[in-house]
């Protein structure tokens, strides 16, 4: 399956996103990155493992206390769910700092080098492999193999070079695998 990215598709896919945000997702965003941020201050967070170990008990609490409106209690479950299950995987501090910038408009004032590289992180975090492969790696024998059971993206890296501009925009169309 080969799939043509151009900065307009990330940008649809970002503003689906966002259309379907809860209207007080950023406050319960803005809460969580607070509450982290002064705990890495107060010495309380000092690793990933302490990071999710922090966010599930911050999430769980404010869920047992109500601190936030019932319309972000699918939310915040949801997220506390992926922070138990996965651990450091779920990324629960990147779940956070984007659902504060995409409600804030924030995505789309980034450039499109940083947006492709946030939804390919968010892929990563569904379990979708993806790389960037040399030359080598992309064609020729020492080609990577992809498996139709293992779902995957790759991008060769000539490509980020060369259809990128010094600063992060997109000059034209190229293909993943």
């Amino acid at each position: 399956m080969t799939l043509q990215v151009t900065a307009q598709n990330t940008m649809m896919v970002e503003d689906d996103c966002m259309k379907s945000q809860n209207l007080y997702v950023d406050h319960l965003a803005w809460c969580a990155l607070v509450a982290l941020n002064m705990a890495c201050k107060d010495g309380i967070v000092s690793s990933p493992a302490q990071e999710n170990m922090f966010l599930c008990r911050w999430l769980a609490t404010a869920e047992k206390k109500r601190l936030f409106r019932r319309e972000l209690s699918t939310d915040a479950q949801w997220l506390l769910k992926e922070g138990r299950e996965k651990g450091l995987r779920a990324d629960l501090r990147g779940k956070f700092d984007y659902l504060w910038r995409a409600s804030r408009g924030d995505l789309l004032e980034q450039n499109d080098l940083f947006r492709l590289q946030h939804i390919m992180h968010a892929l990563k975090l569904t379990g979708i492999k993806y790389g960037v492969l040399n030359d080598r790696e992309w064609e020729g024998k020492h080609a990577v193999k992809l498996s139709e059971k293992v779902p995957g993206i790759f991008i060769r890296k000539a490509d980020l070079d060369s259809e990128f501009d010094a600063e992060g925009n997109q000059k034209k169309p190229f293909l993943f695998v």
